[in-house]
């Protein structure tokens, strides 16, 4: 059982990128995720948050800009045995919060599971109405004419 009192949630390192690998690969092994190559990773770290447990990495998340009032969670992945805990809203609290904070008003993610996010305030919408994303992001994803992901978006309060 996780204890939610010993979880640290801190910006990653470079020493987390090993860990983040892991978490978010083992997803995109079975399709619930994009792959992410190390160099991705390294390029973004300053985007990532993760969640510490016993000197562990068990949890991460990304907060990608998109425009002035317009960012992304992306790479939310919690380790299979910490799910269910509450750590993925934690880190999706956090990262809002984060947002909120560089007065981002938008906060969007695409997602396989989008009960969850849901849950969390966000609203479902089409694909369309994030241009900034399509053009720079999806258009070169291999799942680009199949994709199964679910886009949703929330309004943050000022």
């Amino acid at each position: 059982m996780l204890q939610e009192h010993a979880v640290k949630l801190r910006e990653a390192r470079t020493t987390d990128v090993p860990q983040i690998l892991e978490l978010v690969n083992q997803y995109a092994q079975k399709k619930e995720m994009l792959p992410l190559s190390p160099q991705a990773v390294f390029s973004r770290l300053r985007h990532f948050m993760v969640a510490e447990y016993k000197g562990r990495v068990i949890g991460c998340g990304s907060l990608q800009i998109f425009w002035d009032d317009l960012a992304e969670i992306r790479s939310l992945a919690i380790a299979a045995e910490h799910q269910g805990n509450g750590l993925g809203s934690l880190l999706v609290r956090h990262l809002l919060e984060l947002a909120g904070d560089l007065c981002i008003r938008r906060v969007f993610t695409l997602t396989l599971h989008p009960k969850f996010f849901e849950k969390l305030g966000f609203v479902r919408i089409q694909h369309s109405e994030l241009p900034q994303k399509v053009w720079s992001d999806c258009i070169h994803c291999s799942y680009y004419l199949q994709c199964r992901e679910v886009a949703l978006i929330r309004t943050l309060s000022d």
